[in-house]
């Protein structure tokens, strides 16, 4: 989007209801920019904020003059976010060609007559089934309707799109022809969607509200989760001193509990969708590769060819067959699990067909798939493997524009394809991986919000000038997409499922989403898994002492709701530990081993706790046990060759050391212990080379006078004195 710094800090001034400098701002603007009604418009709103002054210095009291500034601010946004709407179409020339294509096609764009247009085609529509005329003159007849609609309907969608603000009065006229029965279910999602992606670029309460009313009173399931998802991404965090009734609607909506289900499982959906660029890299590098070795097809510049199998594997490797066959279950099981799951598995491969001429329309990325739009009516039924194209469409767990990608990108390739391929698609025997036809309800409410989610991703990601539109995804922990995060949402009773939400977005890596999904909420005094949550994210940042401090505090509390529980006791010691307080995080891993007598981690732990609590020889006991079960654990060998230090067992512990610091590259700790040890061991010469190496690694930030200073205790007692530590220092620089 392109942006207005002057605009910008008007519209900032009416969200934190700084109505005098917002006032003075665009007297300026405008006073540089000659804009006449708009300036005409200022001075009114200049004259009602003068009186409204005057009348206070006279000292008369007016009940009613909070609720007169409020109104005055929000007549300073809409007239400021009017002229930015006009502004930004005016500085681009791909917005200024779509805004004029849609008003040169159409004259008439009052609500009454574009209803009136609607709803005629639908009759006319129904008409054309009824009429005794031959198929073919039937489906010119329908062609000549559905396109002249389509156009209609693409033009609408970019007029919704490049409107200023709306009034109370259009405002009601577009909900008529939401929620209007007699209008078609087709017209409306794309209705839906051109007004969402209105006040996605600027916030209007009027849209907003549209949104909101139509996801609450709809009877048409399509309907209203494309209204769920548009009010969700168009809410914002930063207008409720503007828009006080922004938290009544809030409240209103989440009061009924379904509502409150239908916004968790979006919000798991959304995440989902935000991260098919990570699941469409594993599906290359991990899934892709195994389907590709393991069928009998190769693709070639003449088509995709079958590869004849090597007879001779039959006599001399007959298990290979069979071993193929499983390899390729097994990937194809491991992509259709994602699917599943709610990954995007198609997003890499449809990402590459939205170059189609059809897509140079934005309604078209938002249109919902129908067999009788003119860009696909001629391809279905027509082409060879219709039987499998028609399937794919009309059962297949796919998004709308991807339906329209597969169906015209199929006519194109289908004279390529081998015949037993096509054989197999007349019967309509082939499928796509995870495309488990028949298998699933895909008008189910959850579904439907899935495949819009994955319309709007495509369409932020893909689209050629998407950089003209405003992007809900960026942002981090604070998007649209992260809406758990809005404080609009913390005292409602959609608050109660925000902890689970949380949960989700850390076993889905999505940290800083649920850091702010969490910090949005109130303390809950009662509650251990807040704590739990809070203090493992903390722990998990590891940015500062703070964290680490912090993360112990939040799992003590924890511990003080629920004494006896495991994760809390395992975070707590960590958190300890990293603390330096080696006792207390000894405390917590003796209970952690004594449950879990096999927990190799719990026990190296202790070791490093004793370790460092120079109780070295109790650390050996357990070291080398852990050695004699597993002999290469390099882990062990670390913590051993520095409780081998601890002990003064230079020798032994400096043989380990030699066979650590063979590893390419170098762990920077062993080569910063081996120093150490070489140091007490009297090797100074192999100690400082070792320093220096350490002092030269990655990442590493070396003061030899701050380590030394810190590590003091610990050299002193083995016997370095302080002159040795001054040579030291001076020889390290």
């Amino acid at each position: 989007m392109v942006k207005n710094e002057a605009l910008d800090t008007i519209i900032s001034d009416t969200k934190a209801g700084r109505l005098g400098r917002a006032v003075a701002h665009l007297d300026n603007y405008l006073y540089t920019f000659t804009l006449p009604q708009a300036a005409e418009q200022l001075e009114q709103i200049k004259n009602d904020y003068l009186l409204m002054t005057d009348y206070w210095q006279q000292g008369y009291d007016d009940p009613q003059r909070q609720q007169v500034y409020d109104q005055l601010l929000r007549r300073v946004y809409v007239l400021v976010t009017n002229i930015y709407i006009r502004w930004a179409i005016r500085q681009n020339t791909y917005l200024t060609g779509i805004y004029n294509r849609a008003r040169s096609n159409r004259s008439e764009w009052s609500a009454a007559s574009l209803k009136s247009d609607m709803e005629a085609f639908v009759a006319d529509a129904a008409m054309l089934e009824l009429e005794p005329e031959p198929e073919h003159i039937r489906a010119q007849k329908q062609k000549e309707l559905y396109s002249s609609h389509e156009q209609l309907m693409a033009d609408l969608f970019d007029y919704i799109w490049t409107t200023r603000l709306w009034t109370d009065s259009v405002t009601q006229a577009f909900r008529d022809m939401l929620l209007s029965p007699v209008i078609d279910t087709n017209d409306q999602q794309l209705l839906v969607s051109a007004i969402t992606l209105s006040a996605l670029q600027f916030f209007g309460i009027n849209k907003f509200r549209l949104l909101i009313d139509v996801y609450m009173e709809s009877q048409d399931e399509h309907v209203r989760q494309r209204a769920l998802v548009g009010w969700v991404l168009c809410l914002p965090d930063d207008m409720a001193t503007l828009y006080p009734e922004l938290t009544d609607l809030v409240d209103r909506v989440t009061a009924d509990e379904r509502c409150c289900n239908e916004l968790t499982e979006l919000q798991m959906q959304m995440i989902y969708c935000m991260q098919a660029e990570i699941d469409k890299k594993k599906i290359e590098s991990e899934i892709m590769p195994g389907l590709m070795k393991n069928n009998n097809f190769k693709i070639t510049r003449d088509g995709v060819q079958e590869v004849d199998e090597d007879p001779l594997d039959d006599v001399l490797r007959p298990e290979l067959s069979e071993q193929r066959m499983e390899q390729l279950e097994a990937s194809v099981k491991k992509m259709a699990d994602m699917q599943k799951q709610g990954s995007d598995i198609y997003f890499g491969g449809f990402a590459q067909m939205k170059r189609f001429p059809f897509f140079s329309r934005v309604a078209n990325w938002f249109l919902p798939f129908y067999p009788q739009h003119t860009a696909v009516s001629g391809i279905i039924g027509r082409v060879r493997g219709s039987k499998f194209l028609e399937q794919m469409v009309t059962k297949g767990p796919f998004c709308n524009s991807d339906k329209y990608s597969f169906v015209i990108a199929f006519e194109q390739t289908v004279g390529k394809l081998p015949p037993q391929m096509l054989e197999l698609m007349d019967r309509g025997e082939a499928m796509l991986v995870g495309a488990e036809l028949g298998q699933h309800d895909f008008n189910t409410p959850a579904h439907l919000r899935r495949a819009y989610l994955q319309d709007i991703y495509r369409f932020i990601k893909v689209h050629p000038a998407r950089s003209n539109f405003f992007n809900p995804l960026e942002g981090g922990g604070h998007s649209r997409f992260c809406f758990f995060a809005n404080k609009l949402f913390s005292h409602t009773p959609l608050s109660r499922h925000s902890l689970e939400v949380v949960a989700f977005l850390m076993k889905r890596g999505a940290d800083d989403e649920a850091f702010a999904t969490i910090r949005s909420l109130d303390e809950q005094k009662d509650n251990p898994q807040y704590y739990l949550l809070y203090a493992t994210l903390m722990q998990r940042s590891r940015q500062s002492y703070l964290d680490s401090t912090m993360a112990r505090r939040l799992f003590a509390r924890c511990l003080e709701l629920v004494p006896d529980l495991e994760r809390a006791w395992k975070g707590y010691a960590r958190a300890a530990f990293n603390e330096g307080d080696y006792q207390e995080a000894l405390k917590y891993y003796d209970k952690l081993s004594d449950n879990h007598p096999d927990n190799r981690g719990y026990q190296l732990n202790k070791a490093v706790c004793l370790t460092n609590l120079s109780d070295s020889e109790a650390a050996l006991k357990i070291l080398y046990k852990l050695n004699y079960e597993d002999s290469d654990d390099r882990q062990v060998d670390r913590v051993m060759a520095w409780a081998l230090t601890g002990c003064r067992r230079y020798d032994e512990a400096l043989k380990i050391y030699d066979r650590l610091l063979k590893e390419e590259p170098p762990v920077a700790d062993d080569l910063l212990n081996a120093a150490y040890c070489h140091w007490f061991a009297r090797q100074v010469g192999q100690a400082v080379r070792l320093f220096s190496r350490y002092a030269k690694q990655d990442g590493i930030k070396f003061d030899a006078q701050e380590e030394f200073r810190r590590e003091a205790a610990m050299i002193a007692r083995h016997g370095v004195e302080s002159i040795e530590v001054r040579l030291m220092t001076d020889l390290l620089g």
